[in-house]
């Protein structure tokens, strides 16, 4: 299990983001400023040593900028994935010269930062050898974005695919419907029907030749689970 380091000093956005990547199965560590970051890169701190950092530009006391800096200096290869609400191309550029290896502006799809984040992992050799997700005859592999039943093709729009594998990483999970809006949709969405619209097209498309792999809990959300 890979582990990320989110960097940022405003609480919700840490909390949304701990949230959503603990559900995609990653392990998560926090740190609201600059000190905290480095902490984990002491071996004398105890803290765990992230395979992917989330780095937040704009922060009081060291910015994001000096931070990855710092982090070269000291022969950290780690993956650095900045998150900031600047969206200039001179800034991009500055953070990509600094040391870092990727740039997602604010306000950002969970989806896009996740699928980021894979991208990442891929590259640096932290992710499993065999990342493909099953469900009974369902499988779906994220390094190729190929999903089958039962060995045929099933054919997804993207939108649908981002849902499918939400659901397969949190396979037999409870998901609120706010909770797949915010992660497939991204945090300015606001309308849950589309939810249920998704899902039932999802459905039509991987249930076709067998009995429904994404189950309704009413009441609470959608759940991918094998039939009883």
């Amino acid at each position: 299990m890979s582990t990320v380091l989110i960097v940022d000093d405003e609480e919700p956005v840490r909390a949304m983001l701990t949230s959503t990547l603990r559900f995609a199965g990653y392990e998560v560590s926090e740190a609201a400023d600059g000190m905290e970051m480095l902490a984990h890169f002491d071996p004398a701190s105890g803290a765990p040593v992230p395979d992917v950092v989330l780095l937040d530009v704009s922060m009081p006391g060291l910015d994001g900028f000096e931070l990855v800096r710092v982090l070269r200096q000291r022969e950290s290869d780690v993956p650095v994935l900045f998150l900031t609400a600047r969206s200039d191309v001179d800034d991009r550029v500055r953070g990509l010269r600094a040391g870092a290896d990727d740039y997602v502006t604010k306000p950002f799809s969970v989806a896009e930062v996740t699928a980021r984040i894979e991208a990442l992992l891929r590259r640096s050799g932290s992710a499993p050898a065999d990342a493909t997700l099953r469900l009974g005859p369902l499988a779906l592999d994220p390094l190729t974005h190929r999903v089958t039943r039962d060995g045929e093709p099933v054919e997804l729009s993207p939108t649908e695919y981002r849902l499918l594998e939400y659901l397969l990483r949190n396979a037999d999970r409870v998901l609120s419907k706010s909770q797949l809006l915010a992660h497939v949709w991204g945090t300015g969405f606001g309308d849950t029907n589309v939810v249920e619209r998704f899902v039932s097209s999802l459905r039509r498309k991987i249930d076709r030749e067998g009995p429904s792999l994404i189950a309704t809990v009413r009441g609470f959300g959608y759940a991918a689970r094998l039939p009883e």
